[in-house]
């Protein structure tokens, strides 16, 4: 049994807030709470499978939340949470079969090309509409389900901000509904990563349960902020995700 003093979760309690926060506007919360597990000394298996179970429960109260806003798109949402079991697992798979180094790189060049989709794409260009007509709304959704959960098997930072950044650009959402069904097949994904974690015995609730209540108040106050403020909020929290990926990704190179 790991032992924890109080500061330990005095300094872990309110990162994990502020991660529900972050992640319910524009995903990305791992980035925050993920180090915070570590930093208090978990192993990084058990650090992982709490992380996955406290933000898990937090991501439903959030989902619920755009759900009865109706902020959700289930049309695009079915295809894409089918999808992203399918991808995720054989991203699992693929993660154990390439170097960390490669995985990397891959992912680096991925956060560049988001960035630049998210800064530099003119809202104002309607021919997307046009081009949705041609294209299948629900394959493009299947696709995206599969190369993310894909993705989140195989390393799973700013999975919830790439789902939005790609619903955004290639399904024509706005930023709150892009977000709204982000968090549904964000859970899905976690749902089961979480269930491969509980069944090798990897959780250490009596950490994961407690952060959980405070991943559920960041969550609940940053979906309600996200709801009223809309894109004003979401598109600055999503560059700054992004940004902080790049300096992460840099940072582990070094």
């Amino acid at each position: 049994m790991i032992n924890f003093s109080y500061i330990d979760m005095l300094i872990l309690f309110p990162i994990i807030f502020l991660a529900g926060f972050v992640d319910s506007i524009a995903g990305g919360g791992g980035l925050i709470s993920l180090p915070a597990y570590l930093l208090i000394g978990l192993p990084s298996h058990n650090a992982l499978a709490t992380n996955k179970l406290s933000s898990s429960i937090g991501t439903i109260f959030s989902t619920l939340r755009y759900g009865k806003g109706r902020f959700i798109v289930f049309e695009i949402a079915i295809f894409s949470v089918i999808f992203s079991f399918i991808g995720s697992y054989i991203g699992a798979t693929l993660a154990l079969m390439i170097s960390e180094e490669k995985l990397k790189l891959i992912i680096s060049i991925l956060i560049v090309i988001a960035g630049i989709f998210l800064t530099f794409r003119n809202r104002k260009n309607r021919s997307r509409d046009k081009m949705n007509i041609r294209f299948n709304r629900k394959l493009i959704a299947s696709l995206i389900g599969f190369f993310i959960g894909m993705y989140d098997g195989f390393l799973g930072p700013g999975t919830g901000t790439f789902l939005i950044t790609l619903y955004v650009n290639f399904l024509s959402l706005d930023h709150v509904k892009a977000s709204g069904t982000a968090k549904i097949v964000n859970l899905a994904s976690n749902l089961s990563a979480l269930f491969t974690f509980l069944i090798n015995s990897k959780v250490i609730f009596y950490v994961g349960l407690p952060a959980a209540f405070f991943s559920i108040l960041g969550n609940w106050i940053g979906s309600g902020l996200a709801i009223k403020n809309k894109e004003k909020l979401i598109k600055p929290v999503i560059i700054s995700i992004l940004f902080m990926l790049v300096i992460k990704i840099i940072y582990d190179f070094v």
